[in-house]
């Protein structure tokens, strides 16, 4: 009976409050109205078949429903460690809100870091460090096409709007001109909000063609060039893939899709918009990179690539070898790791699918270093990147540059609520309620966005001049140092292999991902190789 005895205490108090009210005094009707109410709920709990615990505990379910739902919150203000990365831990979020409000960021009393724990990392200083110079970094994009750009080593990540607010959006490209650095569309296509401030775009091209799409879904030619040729997209991004959910698609519900939204990515309005997972305009390595070179031409010769997560090596080896094949090579390559962020996304595929940031870009390195192409373009990569070590590491493992999706939503307001797929976002940055979004002040989280990027860069310059470096193209993965053991240190060059120039032009090296599908893959086709259909069959009946 202690199960009810709750739900009993309730209806026994309901009805003597109804007494006391209706006999002695008015100021019982407070305790009827509660106790009232509390009796109707486990009289329904009881009543209704959804729900065993409320019908097993009625009233006192809803205790456990509520402290559940303030679980996050609890754990996250209250009980994790200042260090726990959930996704990001307090201190990494506590730094980015500290630079983008230009308030002191030093700390005292020591690192909080275990220093003798395994993947514990550091960068080594120099004896002769450099004087202090100019902390705008920049790496050229596309220096052999006609419009080439010089960019930000560090910009903001492909985050579309309708995932994040209007007024987020304002606020994240006003930040980007006002900074010099360029601003990621995401795949939602060039919304009104990207063109208010006039930062610089790279307009994002997923599988839906956003922006460029005809009325059956296919790329369009002439709506492309509408959009590519505007002044304020300096480079085009094809996305064949991204790190928090690689190879799925999605769909926008037609309530959704407003007339607004239907104007910016060229869709009809009230109609489910699908964001197929595979592109039509393409089915083949080499197809791809006449795709590249098709969009190069049409935009006026602005640097041109695209993004993907990595997952099956021979496809990307395919890509490779179709390079080096045709000539035809895209101007830069953004490698989104696993660890990636997204508004939503299935579990499985947030938690279990793609290659994490480290390891995917030196693939990608590795690849492009042994065919001798390396020099010929730009790698970028992206995830979980906040500080000026972050920037560092992924430059020293063969990034040219970074961008950063979350570092700059924290920026704009974020405080990680991770009710993004709500559209209860609590700040106004990840929802489409204009009640939440219009007090979004967008002058000054522009302002922080702008802050934010300047005060990071500047700490990059400081590691960089502790390590007696002056900039980040000198940065190599033997400045880099990780603890692997109680008692054993590597760096990062020590940890990875690194191949040498031409090393894929000479046979195959003794690596094991190159040793199991270098040979198997082709620029024709992403198939999988004989090898791995033949494991397949094993396991037909």
């Amino acid at each position: 009976m202690s199960r009810y005895a709750l739900y009993i205490l309730c209806v026994v108090m309901a009805l003597l409050s109804a007494v006391m009210t209706l006999w002695l005094d008015r100021g019982w009707l407070w305790a009827l109205v509660v106790f009232g109410a509390l009796a109707a709920l486990g009289t329904w709990d009881l009543l209704q078949r959804r729900s065993t615990l409320r019908r097993n505990y009625p009233v006192l379910a809803h205790f456990r429903y509520g402290l559940e739902s303030i679980g996050p919150e609890m754990r996250q203000y209250f009980i994790q460690a200042d260090t726990a990365e959930v996704p990001f831990s307090r201190l990494q979020r506590a730094l980015v809100y500290q630079r983008s409000k230009s308030v002191i960021d030093t700390r005292p009393f020591g690192t909080l870091q275990d220093v003798y724990g395994n993947d514990y990392e550091w960068i080594n200083h120099s004896m002769v460090p450099t004087p202090h110079g100019d902390p705008d970094f920049r790496v050229m994009i596309g220096e052999k096409s006609a419009q080439p750009y010089s960019a930000s080593v560090f910009n903001i990540s492909a985050m579309s709007w309708g995932s994040l607010s209007a007024n987020a959006i304002r606020a994240l490209n006003k930040g980007a001109k006002a900074g010099g650095f360029y601003h990621d569309t995401g795949e939602g296509s060039i919304s009104p909000y990207h063109r208010e401030h006039g930062g610089d775009l790279c307009w994002e091209i997923g599988s839906g063609y956003f922006g460029c799409r005809d009325e059956h879904g296919n790329f369009s030619v002439e709506r492309f060039v509408a959009n590519a040729t505007d002044p304020q997209v300096k480079l085009v991004e094809i996305k064949l893939s991204q790190g928090a959910k690689p190879g799925h698609g999605g769909v926008l519900p037609a309530p959704k899709v407003t007339e607004e939204v239907a104007a910016t990515r060229g869709v009809l309005p009230w109609v489910d918009c699908v964001s197929p997972a595979q592109h039509s305009a393409f089915s083949t390595p080499v197809g791809l990179l006449e795709f590249v070179a098709e969009l190069r031409r049409l935009s006026g010769g602005k640097p041109t690539g695209f993004k993907l997560a990595i997952g099956h090596p021979w496809e990307w080896f395919g890509i490779a070898k179709a390079m080096k094949e045709t000539g035809l090579l895209p101007d830069f390559i953004v490698v989104d790791g696993a660890e990636g962020g997204t508004g939503a996304a299935p579990a499985e595929f947030m938690d279990h699918v793609g290659l994490p940031m480290h390891e995917a870009l030196m693939l990608v390195h590795n690849t492009l270093v042994g065919l001798e192409l390396r020099d010929n373009l730009r790698i970028g990569s992206a995830g979980r990147i906040t500080s000026a070590f972050d920037l560092a590491r992924t430059l020293a493992m063969g990034a040219d540059w970074c961008n950063a999706g979350r570092g700059f939503m924290f920026a704009v307001g974020c405080i990680q609520a991770l009710a993004c797929h709500t559209g209860e976002c609590p700040t106004g940055v990840a929802t489409q309620d204009p009640t939440r979004w219009k007090h979004l002040d967008v002058v000054d989280k522009a302002t922080r966005v702008h802050n934010f990027h300047d005060n990071t860069l500047r700490a990059l310059r400081d590691l960089l001049c502790a390590a007696g470096l002056s900039h980040p193209r000198e940065v190599g993965p033997e400045h880099i140092l990780r603890r692997v053991s109680p008692f054993e240190v590597r760096s990062l060059a020590a940890l990875y292999r690194f191949l040498e120039p031409g090393d894929l032009l000479k046979g195959i090296p003794d690596h094991a991902v190159f040793q199991s599908f270098w040979a198997s893959a082709r620029s024709d086709s992403f198939s999988a190789p004989a090898r791995a259909t033949k494991m397949r069959e094993s396991k037909s009946f």
